[in-house]
């Protein structure tokens, strides 16, 4: 179906009316957070409103490369990765390399996966699945990317002193900072985590549902489902760790210092330790 088509079918008519609800409670959310002065009503309503253009530019994209060959869908992943990075990097904001490192988690830990499903043929090679699920992928690896840098850097600034102390008695800069970083790769895979400990019995996910309401066989709809959060368990897993190895290596200088976060302010410590290294 042509794009023109697409937008006079009447699903697409109804599904405005669905929108608008959806909009509406997203608007009470914003208007108790202005209500309460928690300064993070902007932030809120930018990211509905963004996430509701993004999705519909992207469905109408996803409609047109149906026509075009698969090699395309490679491109377009790869574009998926970058932006992802781009946007998790600012969780991170300070951090050294925050984009570089997100980059290379994301493409690994999806890469991985979406090469390893399609082999087993778990997704399709067509425009028309492997770019929806593997868009799937990469979102949820972007969120447990996100809260790898979220916490690392938390971390590393509420233990900057403890962490200085240690390197200035000649502990090597990897196990100095282990402890913290570990502590970033536990954090970020509480939500799948949960996520897995609740499918079936409190998450009964959308794509499931989906399936039974088309039709599916339900055991086959469930044991997809079951494919698809492993899937996303295991680019996450494979995101995160591979972000906290980079994390660690980029947090030192060469020297073994431990770098200044951009916008933090030096250390005793610190500052003592760069002289006597001079």
């Amino acid at each position: 179906m042509a794009l023109p088509d697409q937008l006079r079918d009447p699903v697409v008519v109804r599904g405005l009316y669905q929108v608008a609800a959806a909009t509406a409670l997203a608007a009470i959310v914003v208007g108790i957070a202005s209500l309460r002065n928690l300064g993070v009503e902007r932030e809120l309503a930018g990211s509905f409103v963004r996430g509701f253009v993004q999705v519909v530019a992207m469905g109408a994209l996803i409609g047109v490369l149906f026509a075009v060959p698969l090699s395309y869908s490679g491109l377009l992943l790869g574009a998926m990765v970058c932006y992802a990075a781009w946007e998790s990097r600012k969780r991170g904001a300070g951090v050294p390399n925050a984009f570089r490192i997100s980059v290379v988690a994301l493409g690994v830990g999806s890469a991985v996966v979406i090469v390893t499903m399609v082999a087993a043929g778990a997704i399709e090679r067509t425009v028309r699945n492997l770019v929806p699920v593997g868009g799937m992928i990469i979102a949820n690896a972007m969120k447990t990317n996100s809260l790898t840098l979220d916490r690392f850097q938390s971390e590393v600034e509420s233990n900057r002193e403890e962490i200085e102390a240690v390197l200035a008695l000649g502990v090597p800069p990897e196990r100095a900072i282990s402890e913290f970083v570990t502590e970033s790769v536990r954090a970020s895979l509480i939500p799948v985590v949960d996520a897995m400990r609740t499918l079936g019995l409190v998450y009964i996910p959308g794509m499931m549902a989906g399936m039974i309401l088309g039709g599916a066989n339900p055991i086959y709809a469930a044991q997809y489902q079951f494919v698809i959060m492993g899937m996303i368990f295991a680019a996450g897993g494979l995101t995160s760790m591979t972000a906290s190895l980079l994390l660690g290596r980029a947090a030192f200088t060469d020297a073994a210092q431990l770098r200044r976060f951009e916008g933090s302010e030096p250390t005793l410590l610190g500052t003592l330790r760069s002289m006597l290294d001079r």
